[in-house]
């Protein structure tokens, strides 16, 4: 890597976390090893990191709640959840909450390598081609950013502004939670009680637009926000 990516790691079993952030630092990562909550949003506020690195089982706070707390500093910094519960619902549960991975323990410290360099190159390549995206395909639709325009099929559908800005902000972050405040800002530039009534009409609105395709689906994560959901993606 040419770049010397920092990484925040937060584990409170100082075994592994030694083991961790020695094995990172010796694949070419600065790494900065949190044995808590407290201390990891302590080092969030004052350290600029590339990715966060969760245990999910920590002493003063989960890590699930850790991550929104860190989301709150800093929105974009991505993260990985590290944990031994393997239950359906926590996984699932990391996901909803923003995660880019998720990883049981006993961890595999090639494996965590590996999808860390996969997941920084995919970053990298996404805001090298965020300025340059005129189209994204969303199943068998395309919504054309030049446009304005969404086809089914080559076949357009008339979208309001708001239905628009609405389904491309989903689209860019297709696959990921996009909370009630990111969209209320960012579409309608307020986030109030009243916008958040409207932006439910419009959600409404946008799934019989894309009701055409099966695999594609607008989903509801309980008051967090919505995602736009591509199976097989």
């Amino acid at each position: 890597m040419d770049k010397k990516y920092k990484l925040i790691l937060v584990e409170d079993d100082n075994s592994l976390g030694y083991l961790l952030s020695e094995y990172l630092g010796m694949k070419g990562f600065v790494v900065t090893w949190a044995k808590d909550a407290s201390e990891a949003v302590l080092k969030t506020k004052t350290n600029v990191f590339d990715l966060a690195i969760l245990d999910v089982m920590l002493p003063d706070m989960d890590g699930f709640e850790l991550s929104q707390k860190i989301k709150g500093i800093n929105p974009e910094l991505p993260f990985i959840f590290l944990t031994a519960r393997s239950l359906k619902i926590d996984v699932l549960k990391g996901f909803s909450l923003g995660a880019v991975d998720y990883l049981k323990k006993p961890i595999d410290e090639e494996e965590l390598v590996v999808r860390i360099n996969a997941l920084l190159a995919r970053l990298v390549k996404d805001e090298e081609q965020e300025v340059q995206v005129s189209e994204y395909e969303i199943g068998d639709y395309v919504l054309n950013m030049d446009n304005f325009e969404l086809k089914h099929n080559g076949k357009p559908i008339k979208l309001t502004g708001k239905e628009f800005d609405l389904l491309a902000l989903l689209a860019k972050n297709k696959n990921q939670l996009c909370t009630h405040k990111e969209i209320l800002t960012t579409v309608w530039d307020k986030n109030d009680y009243f916008n958040k009534k409207s932006l439910n009409v419009f959600i409404s609105h946008l799934r019989k637009h894309l009701a055409h395709d099966p695999k594609l689906s607008i989903v509801n994560v309980s008051r967090r926000g919505f995602m736009l959901r591509v199976e097989g993606e």
